[in-house]
């Protein structure tokens, strides 16, 4: 895997550029932005995830909010914090880095992950700012495919990066991924996980990450989900797990929640809202 120590600086020049129509258009659309729908912290919804499935901007809350827990960031970063194969695996500096749709490798690698299409549209907010939203902050995401398995990790999927993206803050401190739903493999319930960085540029090491956290989806989008084609090791692993016995819900999953539209066939639209220390 050939890395490049200055790819995501080089992907910033092409985002600056873009980042002057993004603003104008998203100027246009704060404009009538007070009368959506509020969506507090933790899972939002169901009108604020209706929003989002639609493309329009949702009004940040205002007062208090709780801190997302901090979650490990498991075995399969990618982020530069790990080795294997004798190999430190970093995908935080390739060129390519940063995108919205995550279902293909990148950088060379030509691999398309195969499964239901679902878009995860998540909002950062400011703990200690009144739940300001947080525009200019990026968020590293990363999950397994429909077999359970990690890009960059997995025995057959070595040559692969898919399923992991960086995503800069709009002014509104939203981001979202296209990507697939994720399968569910032995021992874990099924999740997302993902990186918070103060910055874009900062987000190019993970010394600079601010919080590291996961989310997951309920039982019945899961059950509904797991019906789709492909995902028959999931209906197996699920039914020998549960958020009680997961090693990182054990203990709630109030604030990682996502609200959930949509259906197995048509694909699904995730909704999350994160408080963080800004």
């Amino acid at each position: 895997m050939e890395l490049h120590d200055h790819g995501l600086a080089s992907d910033l020049e092409m985002m600056r550029r873009q980042a002057a129509e993004r603003r104008q258009v998203l100027r246009w659309l704060l404009a009538g932005a007070a009368t959506l729908p509020l969506i507090g912290c933790g899972g939002g919804s169901d009108a604020g995830a209706t929003a989002a499935s639609s493309g329009t901007v949702t009004v940040p809350a205002t007062g208090a909010c709780t801190v997302i827990p901090e979650e490990t960031g498991g075995p399969y970063p990618a982020d530069g914090t790990n080795t294997h194969g004798g190999s430190i695996i970093n995908v935080l500096n390739q060129s390519g880095v940063v995108r919205s749709d995550i279902r293909a490798s990148f950088n060379g690698a030509t691999g398309v992950a195969a499964g239901v299409p679902l878009t995860i549209h998540l909002q950062l907010l400011n703990a200690s700012g009144g739940c300001a939203s947080l525009a200019g902050y990026a968020v590293y995401l990363w999950h397994c495919d429909r077999d359970g398995l990690y890009s960059l990790y997995s025995s057959g999927v070595t040559a692969q990066n898919y399923l992991r993206g960086v995503q800069e803050t709009d002014r509104t401190g939203n981001v979202s991924f296209t990507t697939i739903f994720p399968g569910c493999y032995a021992g874990r319930m099924p999740h997302v996980h993902f990186e918070v960085y103060p910055s874009l540029a900062k987000a190019a090491s993970a010394s600079n990450r601010i919080k590291t956290s996961q989310f997951t989806f309920s039982m019945a989008t899961l059950n509904e989900a797991y019906t789709a084609s492909g995902y028959t090791a999931s209906v197996r692993n699920l039914a020998q797990i549960s958020y009680a016995t997961d090693n990182v819900f054990g203990d709630g999953t109030s604030l990682q929640m996502a609200t959930v539209t949509g259906n197995a066939t048509d694909g699904y639209v995730a909704t999350l809202t994160i408080a963080v220390y800004g």
